[in-house]
Parts: structure tokens; sequence; C-alpha cells
């Protein structure tokens, strides 16, 4: 008997239509055969995802996010180098991945229309691993960390969509974009010790000290803004 419409919420209309994403990609034919599978009503769906299959391809991918996160939160980061936990990251993130998934969701982000938001989601990945490690720095860094590691992550995604190894390949790939990077920090610090170099390391340093992190919390002297009873800043 099918579900009413009252019960379904993004989570199960998105475990609805997954297995019709492998045939459909992430389409608008996808959403509608899982939206008959679970007796859903147009205006339901509509509500549930006011841009269609979109919203749910991006849902799909913050949800792995969740899952990656939840695997960080229970594992003993502490007895592994710091180079391990972003590799354990990565590797709990496509663990929790359905490679047909992701590949129809890669052509649907590479879609000038929709790319931007697959930048962000990217982003958003990488910004939630440095996250989960505990990362404090709120200058440039900030910046850094996260564009190169969703560069390392890009890679690696697309990597494993041909891998027929079973994973080892991966596994090896994530090591070795992880020692370019480990290789690169390196180099900086060099550079910054070296006396032909060292003056112009320290004034690009200078010159992006400026640069500060975005705020987490929304500013609270606006116009509009409104916090519940005792939490008032």
């Amino acid at each position: 008997m099918p579900k009413s419409a009252k019960s379904v919420d993004l989570q199960g209309l998105l475990d609805a239509v997954l297995p019709h994403v492998a045939f459909d990609g992430w389409s608008e034919a996808a959403l509608g055969a899982g939206a008959a599978d679970l007796g859903a009503d147009d205006q339901t769906i509509k509500a549930l995802c006011p841009r269609g299959a979109i919203d749910l391809a991006v849902a799909y991918h913050k949800r792995g996010d969740d899952q990656m996160a939840a695997a960080m939160a229970e594992a003993d980061l502490a007895a592994m180098r710091y180079s391990e936990r972003v590799a354990f990251a990565l590797r709990q993130r496509l663990a929790h991945a359905d490679r047909e998934a992701v590949r129809r969701g890669t052509a649907l982000f590479s879609l000038p229309l929709h790319a931007a938001e697959g930048a962000a989601l990217i982003w958003g990945t990488a910004d939630r691993i440095w996250n989960e490690l505990g990362d404090t720095s709120r200058d440039v860094n900030w910046y850094s960390k996260r564009a190169i590691l969703s560069a390392v992550y890009s890679s690696v995604v697309l990597f494993w969509l041909g891998d027929e190894s079973g994973g080892d390949e991966t596994d090896a790939f994530i090591d070795r974009r992880i020692g370019n990077v480990m290789q690169f920090e390196k180099t900086k610090a060099q550079l910054r010790e070296s006396k032909t170099f060292g003056p112009l390391m320290r004034g690009i340093g200078q010159a992006l000290s400026g640069i500060r992190a975005p705020h987490r919390e929304p500013a609270s002297d606006l116009p509009g803004y409104w916090a519940p009873e005792g939490q008032e800043k």
C-alpha cells in the first residue's frame, strides 16, 4: 500500500528516487517515478523540491557529507597523523556514495546552469572535513585549505568513477594526492626560510594578512533579526 502524501519527507523521497537515477539521471523522470512509488501528490513534491530533481541531487550530496561526518566522529582520529585523518575523511565520503548516482550528479553539475552550485557543494564538503578536523584558522589559510582540499576531492571523485580495481587504486591515488599537498606545504616552508625568497614570501603574507574567514553566525544588529527568548545577544 503506498504511503500517504503526509508521510513523505525529503529523505524518504530521495530514497525512493535513487533506484531510478541510474536509468534516468537526476531528472524529472526519476523524480516522477520515485513520487509515484510513494504515492505522493504533485503538491507535496513541489513543496519538498521547489526546483525539481536538482534539489534531490543537492540533498544526496549533503547526505553524503553528513554520513562522512558521522563516521569521522566515531573514529579515533587522534591516533592518526594529520594526513591520515584527511585521507580517512575522503575514503569515508566515497564509502557512503553510490557510484552511479555520483556519476549522474557529476554530469548534472557540469552543466553551465548548475556548475556554480556543484562547485559550492564540493567546497562545502571540503569545509565540512576541515571543521570536523577542528580547523581553527580564520585568516587566508581558511580559504587556502578549503581550496586545496576541494581540488583534491574533485580529482579523487573523478578517479574513483573510473576505478575498476575494487577501490585499491583509488586508495593509492588518495595517498598520492595528499602526499602532493604535503610536499607543497613543505616547499612553502622552505621558501619562507630561504634568504632569496623569504622576503618575497613574507611580503605576500603581509599583503594577505587582512583576509578573514566568513562569520559563521548571522549579524544580530541588522533590521529584522530575531532570536528566541533567552538567546538574545
